[in-house]
């Protein structure tokens, strides 16, 4: 089959299959069956199957990636709403986006360095705690490779999203819906945030503003931290 159809029949199929996992996962909601790890699995096992390069599939499906940036803005129209509580607690709010920055970081890159990882791998789960148009900017700035920072920002969102609930179980000080909000948005991203959204509004709100300010902080950090770790 020649490459344009190729490329069409990819974009179709991931299209038709993201909607379909979508409605199943409405009806059966079971965390295997989420649209964010079943819909890329069913793609990966598509292309493999089809023998389909990458170059390929990309050149027809690229702008979905593209519309991320869109996504990730429109999250500020929740935010609007809340503004008067966004200015009532913005220094505490602050201080939690830059520690969560930090050590996302830091324990990331030292734990990568300690299991002997490649540098390329050091740079892609450096930015992995921030949603994919943020990680791409920056791990371009640090010299990596974009499509390892999005599989690891793909991952770190799942993740949080599985494990997030649980975690808060085993934390039963954190009772406040900021914090709450602000842990799923600091830790997971995009995944979080819709994990938070699921909880509460205000959850949801929080979790946006903190995956936003913490995506632009690591974009502007970006220079240094190549500086101290690479």
């Amino acid at each position: 089959m020649h490459d344009a159809a190729l490329a069409a029949l990819s974009l179709f199929a991931t299209v038709a299959i993201y909607y379909a996992n979508k409605r199943l996962h409405a009806r059966f909601p079971h965390l295997l069956l989420m649209p964010m790890l079943a819909t890329p699995l069913l793609l990966l096992a598509l292309v493999l199957l089809a023998s389909i390069p990458y170059a390929t599939y990309y050149t027809d499906t690229h702008w979905l990636s593209w519309l991320l940036g869109p996504c990730t803005i429109a999250f500020a129209l929740p935010m609007h709403d809340h503004r008067t509580m966004i200015r009532k607690h913005w220094l505490s709010i602050m201080v939690g986006v830059c520690a969560a920055g930090v050590t996302s970081i830091v324990s990331s890159v030292w734990l990568a360095q300690w299991m002997g990882l490649s540098t390329v791998l050091q740079k892609g789960l450096a930015v992995r705690s921030v949603s994919t148009p943020f990680a791409v900017e920056a791990v371009r700035t640090l010299g990596g490779p974009a499509d390892l920072a999005t599989l690891f920002v793909l991952v770190t969102g799942v993740f949080g999203m599985l494990v997030g609930e649980f975690v808060l179980a085993l934390l039963p000080m954190v009772r406040s819906r900021m914090a709450q909000g602000a842990i799923f948005g600091g830790a997971a991203h995009g995944g979080g945030t819709a994990k938070a959204r699921q909880l509460g509004e205000m959850q949801g709100v929080v979790a946006s503003l903190v995956m936003m300010i913490a995506g632009l902080l690591n974009v502007l950090a970006a220079p240094l931290i190549r500086q101290i770790f690479f």
